[in-house]
């Protein structure tokens, strides 16, 4: 189990731009690693993981940027709790991929770190 407090704690060592630049990774994460069963455990894990990143990251955001990751927060709980189903089926890990691909380029063009 992972010791939440701990994460939660280095995390907010980090700036604003650099917490939303590890939440573009993790969804960048998400889109290479649904292509695989073997990586089933891996994308759960980096879900859930993601929803932390956005609950400590999002009120310190600018009210747009906020509004934003609520809704990424929600799309992240909707495929964890149909991750089962979503991971048997290769269209649906597709089309996952694809949006947390999309979602990970947002999430970076909101942290200012592309330039």
């Amino acid at each position: 189990m992972k010791d939440w407090k701990a994460i939660q704690k280095r995390y907010l060592q980090d700036s604003l731009p650099i917490r939303l630049g590890g939440i573009a990774a993790n969804l960048g994460r998400v889109k290479s690693f649904t292509g695989r069963d073997a990586n089933r455990e891996v994308v759960a894990s980096l879900l859930e993981e993601s929803k932390f990143f956005i609950e400590w990251t999002a009120g310190e955001a600018d009210i747009d940027a906020a509004a934003e990751l609520v809704q990424l927060q929600v799309q992240l709980s909707l495929w964890g709790r149909a991750w089962d189903e979503i991971s048997q089926d290769s269209a649906k890990r597709q089309e996952l991929a694809n949006s947390s691909g999309k979602w990970s380029q947002r999430i970076l063009e909101l942290s200012g770190l592309l330039g």
